[in-house]
Order: C-alpha cells, then sequence, then structure tokens
C-alpha cells in the first residue's frame, strides 16, 4: 500500500507546537515509508479562521525543515461536499432538517443529518488497539448546516477519500470523532484509513496545552532565539524514544528510525528546561566562528538598547562568556537588559565603601589596589593567565579575598561578576588601569 497522510491545520490560530507535532509524526511516517504528504488547511470554521493564521502555520513548519507534496484548502472544495451530501440525501441516508439557527435566533435554516444506523463501530489503532463505540448516543447527528455549508466531520471523510489518505494520525482528543466519520465514511461507501491517535503533549500541570496561549506558539519559541533543529528535535522526541537513544538527531536520521507503533501511550510533559538543552546543545556544535557571527551582531544591539557605545574588540572578547552562560538568545537579551554587561563597555560607578573585602579595610584595599595596579602595568600580553600569573603569589600571601575583591569590585561596579582576571583581559589594559585608579581616588576618601 501507499502510503499518504495529511497535515490538516485549523487556521483559527497561530501555530502552536501541537500543530507542529502533528505535522512532525506525519512527516516521519509518511517519509519513512516513501509515502507522500498532503496540507490540507481545514477552514471550515468561517468565522475563524484567517489567512494570516493559515500563512503563519506554513511558515513555521517550512522553518523546521518540513515540507509536503501538494496543498489544498477545504473552503474550495465546497463542490465535492455539495456532491457527497446530495448523495446522501438522494439514498436517504441523510436528510434535510429545518431546525432554528444558533447563529441567528428566530431564523430557521435546513440543517443536513445523517440517518444514525445506531450500532457499534470498532476500529483498530494502530497506538491504542481496538476501540470500540456504541454510536446509538449520538442520534442522528448534523453533518452540514445546509447542502453548501458542510461541517468538519463531513469535510473531512470526503477529503481523504478524494486524496486518498491511507493513514490518519492525529491527537488523542480526535478519538472521539472517529466514530462520527466512520458512519459517515459507510453512508458513501468510502474505504476507512487507518487510525492512529497519539496522547496529547501536557504542561507543566499536566494540563492540556491550548493552541491560543501566547507562549507555546512556534512563532514566539523562534523570537525568543531557539533553534529550529533544537524544537523539531524535542518536539520529535516528545512521547517517543528512538531505538538508538539518541536526543540530537537530524530530520534523515528520525526518518530512518520512526515506527508509529513505537509511540508512548501516555502524554508527555512539555519541559521548557528540556527544550533549553536541546537548545544549547546545538549552539555548543556551531564552531567558533559561526557562533560569532550568530551571537555578535544579538549582543550589539543589545548593548545598544542600553545606550553603551559598542566596541568590537570587547565584543569578540566576550564570545567564549556567552557561549558558557547562554542556552537561547533570549538569556542575552535578560542578561544584557539586566545590566550584568554594562562593565564591558562602560566604566563603572563604584561605591567606595564596597571596595574593601567585608574582612578587611580602606587601607589595605589601598595597598592591593596599588599592588595590582603596579603588576599590571607592567604587563605587555595581557590575558587571562598573564593577569593571574602576575597576581596570584601575592594574593595568595595577603588573602585571595583581600586581594582580588577590591580588584573585582573596582573592575565591575557589581557584587557578583566574573573573575577579574577574566574581566581584566576583555575590557584591556588601558580600561583596567584606568579603573583602578578611579577606584584608589575614591578609597583615599574614606
Amino acid at each position: 500500500m501507499s502510503v499518504k497522510v495529511r497535515f490538516p491545520p485549523s487556521p483559527t490560530g497561530w501555530c502552536h507546537v501541537g500543530t507542529a507535532r502533528m505535522a512532525v509524526l506525519n512527516y516521519l511516517f509518511a517519509r519513512k515509508h516513501g509515502g507522500t504528504i498532503v496540507f490540507r488547511s481545514e477552514d471550515t470554521d468561517k468565522e475563524r479562521s484567517s489567512r494570516e493564521y493559515e500563512a503563519d502555520i506554513i511558515e513555521q513548519l517550512r522553518w523546521l525543515g518540513l515540507s509536503w507534496d501538494s496543498f489544498q484548502r477545504t473552503s474550495e472544495l465546497v463542490a465535492h461536499h455539495t456532491h457527497a451530501l446530495t448523495t446522501l440525501i438522494e439514498t436517504d441516508k441523510a436528510y434535510l432538517s429545518c431546525e432554528e439557527s444558533k447563529r441567528e435566533p428566530g431564523t430557521f435554516v435546513e440543517v443536513v443529518r445523517l440517518r444514525n444506523p445506531g450500532k457499534a463501530v470498532t476500529f483498530t489503532d494502530l497506538i491504542r488497539g481496538d476501540i470500540t463505540f456504541d454510536t446509538a448516543e449520538l442520534g442522528d447527528f448534523a453533518i452540514a448546516r445546509a447542502i453548501d455549508d458542510p461541517l468538519y466531520h463531513l469535510a473531512v471523510v470526503v477529503d481523504d477519500a478524494a486524496e486518498g489518505i491511507t493513514h490518519v494520525i492525529r491527537g488523542e482528543d480526535h478519538i472521539s470523532n472517529t466514530p462520527r466519520q466512520i458512519l459517515i465514511q459507510e453512508a458513501l461507501g468510502y474505504e476507512r484509513p487507518q487510525y492512529a491517535h497519539y496522547p496529547l503533549h501536557l504542561g507543566a500541570d499536566k494540563s492540556k496545552l491550548s493552541k491560543r496561549t501566547g507562549d507555546v506558539a512556534v512563532r514566539s519559541y523562534r523570537e525568543k532565539g531557539f533553534l529550529p533543529d533544537a524544537l523539531i528535535n524535542y518536539i520529535a522526541h516528545l512521547g517517543w524514544t528512538p531505538p538508538s537513544g539518541k536526543e540530537l538527531m537530524s530530520l534523515d536520521e528520525m526518518v530512518e528510525e520512526f515506527e508509529l507503533t513505537e509511540l508512548h501511550k501516555s502524554g508527555a510533559v512539555f519541559d521548557l528546561e528540556k527544550l533549553r538543552w536541546y537548545n544549547r546543545e546545538y549552539l555548543l556544535r556551531e564552531t567558533e566562528a559561526s557562533f560569532a557571527a550568530y551571537v555578535l551582531p544579538l549582543l550589539k544591539s543589545a548593548i545598544e538598547l542600553r545606550g553603551l557605545p559598542w566596541d568590537d574588540a570587547v565584543g569578540g572578547k566576550l564570545v567564549p562568556t556567552l557561549r558558557e552562560r547562554m542556552s537561547v538568545a533570549s538569556d542575552l537579551a535578560e542578561m544584557i537588559g539586566a545590566g550584568e554587561y554594562d562593565f564591558f563597555f562602560a566604566d563603572p560607578a563604584p561605591d567606595a565603601a564596597h571596595i574593601p573585602e567585608k574582612k578587611s579595610n580602606p587601607a589595605d584595599a589601598r595597598t592591593h589596589l596599588a599592588y595590582a595596579r603596579t603588576a599590571l602595568e607592567g604587563l605587555t600580553t595581557f590575558t587571562p593567565e598573564t593577569v593571574k600569573d602576575t597576581l596570584w603569589t601575592y594574593a595568595a600571601e595577603h588573602g585571595r579575598g583581600a586581594v582580588l575583591w577590591p580588584l573585582r569590585y573596582a573592575l565591575t561596579g557589581q557584587q557578583r561578576s566574573p573573575d577579574p582576571f577574566v574581566v581584566a583581559s576583555i575590557i584591556g589594559k588601558t580600561a583596567t588601569l584606568r579603573r583602578i585608579d578611579h577606584a584608589l581616588s575614591l578609597i583615599a576618601r574614606l
């Protein structure tokens, strides 16, 4: 059997993680079996569907690296739906029912209802096994608002049959839709596709995620700086463990290992920290040059937003520090926004009272800073190693805290910061000596 699946998003909101996960699982299954994929924009909800949302879904799925073989829009297939409805009415398997409109109370419309045989329906779910429903409780359910205005259940059945969809892979929230759709298939004489309903992923509080929750929109992760490879890897691994146990995989590698029947039967919790781990791993895979090309424009923009002067030399020296601390680009914006990196680009304004170490005094701090200034002035190479080697023996003899705290605070003006050797090497010899001089002038007044 030639495999054919569909991506059937409803364009009633931004592309969210749930939509992306549906697409990823269908993609992996279809490509594993050499099958084809139909992207169908199921815009049956006329009031809430929009082309803007549709465009966003397409953009985000392409950003994640997914592709499909054809595109269709449910609203453009109404002629097929009308033909199917007419056939059902003519064969007395459906009928027109005059009913009060829910949209316009007091107005009556002709709704199309399926004649429900009220039987038990059993289908085999590729993930869950046999599932049985007693359809009698459904009654004669509506399948169209009018002969030319189909409801979702009728439209999706007709479109799947017309396209020859062989496998319907979707979330478990659609299980209850399946018996209705099977009854419509049988009434029209269509072949039944195979079904697979995977467990939904959950929020940290184990509640169902909603596509209208802004912080799970794919675009929001993209705007925060998450990489597409990281996000698609994490989404694919929600509820699936590849046989190799690998976590960082290319799409081709995922296709090679994917088996629909190996999806977990319980819901997976969407863990933001795990997603951050994925993103960090991909950042660490970048070469030094490519990471610098990625992060320096972000750093420059964030520093200038702070109203600070940008320095190419300082920025370049900060790249290893940023690589060590960042998991995602938004981390950088937060660190810069909090002022953590201001002292690299502008002289700080230290408080004289904080220059001595807590167990020291102004006189000792002045002595240690004066020693550091003289020793560092003689250096021709200003690296973390040379700065440390120059001061370490003296600091060990006089107390590391007593010596290094005044230097750190003089250079940064902050209670917490990288060690003074790293800071000095990044800001350079001239700025280091200037800041020590300023601290000495402040402490002389105590």
